[in-house]
């Protein structure tokens, strides 16, 4: 018997989130932690940032692409308290939304590819292989399929049950 699985699971008995997801949100909305960083530096806010994305006009299309992975670094969160319930249905498309966000993200890689003529950099390179294994993790792990449909119809209608039966007794 393989019990691996037993540490995927929280105290509630609920899938957690994988680190791999988080690191592919962090990924994704790079641009975002980069302006973070940027902030930090008192002498040259902007040095930082020319740095990472030479280009201002790729700096704000990360900043625009990586705000979806901002949105679900919040859905996840509410996963993780099973509140407001609204969300769930969100949260069942969640990997169809990633894949999007890593769509653009590779649309994006591709534009700065060719402002930079074709040439090879470290970045883009870097880049380009971790979007592939985003993608190859994406559509092959287990515990995020997992994950996706842990948060179910089912178990709303086990708590809301147990409500009625208590206010139809009294």
């Amino acid at each position: 018997m393989n019990f691996s699985n037993i540490t995927w699971l929280d105290d509630k008995g609920h899938i957690k989130p994988p680190l791999y997801l988080y690191f592919i949100l962090i990924f994704i909305a790079r641009g975002w932690c980069i302006f973070i960083a940027s902030l930090t530096q008192a002498s040259d806010r902007a040095a930082l940032v020319a740095m990472f994305y030479p280009q201002k006009s790729d700096f704000i299309m990360a900043l625009v692409a990586g705000f979806g992975a901002l949105l679900i670094y919040g859905v996840v969160i509410a996963e993780r308290k099973r509140k407001p319930h609204w969300l769930r249905p969100v949260f069942a498309q969640l990997k169809w939304i990633l894949l999007l966000l890593l769509v653009i993200d590779g649309a994006l890689l591709f534009e700065r590819t060719i402002n930079s003529h074709y040439l090879y950099s470290w970045s883009t390179g870097l880049d380009g292989l971790l979007l592939f294994w985003s993608l190859i993790y994406l559509f092959k792990s287990k515990r995020l399929t997992h994950y996706f449909a842990d948060w179910n119809n089912d178990e709303d209608d086990q708590v809301s049950k147990p409500e009625l039966a208590v206010k139809t007794s009294k």
